[in-house]
Formats: C-alpha cells, structure tokens, sequence
C-alpha cells in the first residue's frame, strides 16, 4: 500500500489508515515527508512564517474539521 504521513496529534486518523493496509509514518519535523505518497496535516499551523519550502511531492490533505473516515475516503481517492 501506500506511505502516508500524518501529523503526530492525528494518533485516530493513524490508527484508520493502518487498518486499510497503509504504511504510515508520523510527521514530526520537515524531512519525514519525504517519499510519502500523501500527508495528512491538522492545519493549524499552516504557513505560519510565510515559507513555502516543498518537501513531499505526493497530496497534502487538510485534517482539520474531517472525520478519521472521511480523511481515509480522500487518502484513498487522491491516490488513485
């Protein structure tokens, strides 16, 4: 399946996705991004200095407001 990485603080979304078969890894600083297929953020500190470095070329997913469910429903659609 494919490498997911989710924010530390999402331990339900983590939980979900490895369910579904899913190699995740937890997203604590910039570099574990790399090579994931997608990653799953909370958005709450989104661009708060103004960057705008790339570290993953795969999907970013916005947590915030979503179900476990449903963030799995759009990992899964963004990976097909």
């Amino acid at each position: 399946m494919a490498k997911i990485g989710v924010e530390e603080s999402l331990g339900q979304v983590q939980a979900a996705l490895r369910e579904k078969g899913h190699d995740v890894v937890e997203l604590k600083q910039e570099s574990d991004a790399q090579n994931c297929d997608c990653c799953v953020v909370t958005g709450l500190d989104s661009n708060v200095m103004g960057m705008q470095d790339t570290f993953t070329k795969g999907s970013v997913i916005d947590a915030s407001g979503l179900s476990a469910d449903e963030v799995c429903q759009q990992v899964e659609s963004r990976l097909q």
